[in-house]
């Protein structure tokens, strides 16, 4: 997965587009894996500008990695995602689509992946429908250069199908675990991104 190097969603001259990609990139990052030292500290950096309630979700991650330990957020992320059995939150968009791992969504999800030229490397180990998978989807089209792929009927369409179904159920399970607590931050800015996200695509028709 890309590595997130700069954290500046907004500022004078920025286009949009790249501050979405961004965004889903960092979100790609955060629920890909354990956070590494070096984006901690990034998010510990950033600046915290802005209204709305997008703004308040970015300043308090902001802040929970300002506290965080490296190791007590690596822990917590596999306590949450991995663990031993079933993981205390699910990640893949499958099993709240359809109640069970590996089932049709997975299946469509493949087709349409497909369909765009996109498959999963070999060498990675989780399917299609993992939440860091799903972003990079969207950050991809976000930044493709074809006027097919990329455009915003066809984020649309793969944000609608693959996301938007679920994420919101997610977030609210992530929120409110007793044992999340960066993640509980990174749970809140997932949802409100998705609302923005959401509310994009619904005045573009």
């Amino acid at each position: 997965m890309a590595d997130v190097q700069t954290l500046v969603f907004e500022a004078p001259g920025r286009d949009e587009e790249a501050a979405r990609a961004d965004f889903y990139g960092l979100l790609a990052n955060l629920f890909g894996a354990p956070p590494s030292p070096q984006l901690l500290q990034r998010i510990a950096a950033a600046g915290r500008n802005g209204d709305g309630t997008l703004a308040a979700a970015w300043a308090a991650l902001v802040e929970a990695a300002r506290s965080a330990d490296v190791v007590a957020v690596r822990d917590e992320y596999e306590r949450l995602f991995i663990g031993v059995g079933k993981p205390e939150v699910m990640l893949y968009g499958s099993y709240y689509l359809s109640g069970f791992l590996m089932e049709k969504p997975l299946v469509a999800l493949r087709d349409d992946l497909a369909a765009l030229g996109l498959r999963r490397p070999a060498t990675v180990a989780e399917t299609e429908d993992h939440l860091a998978a799903l972003c990079e989807v969207m950050r991809h089209l976000i930044l493709s250069d074809d006027a097919i792929a990329g455009s915003l009927a066809s984020q649309k369409r793969f944000f609608g199908t693959h996301l938007q179904p679920w994420v919101g159920t997610f977030c609210a399970a992530l929120e409110a675990h007793p044992q999340a607590r960066f993640y509980a931050s990174a749970g809140q800015l997932a949802r409100e991104f998705f609302d923005v996200e959401m509310q994009a695509f619904d005045l573009f028709g």
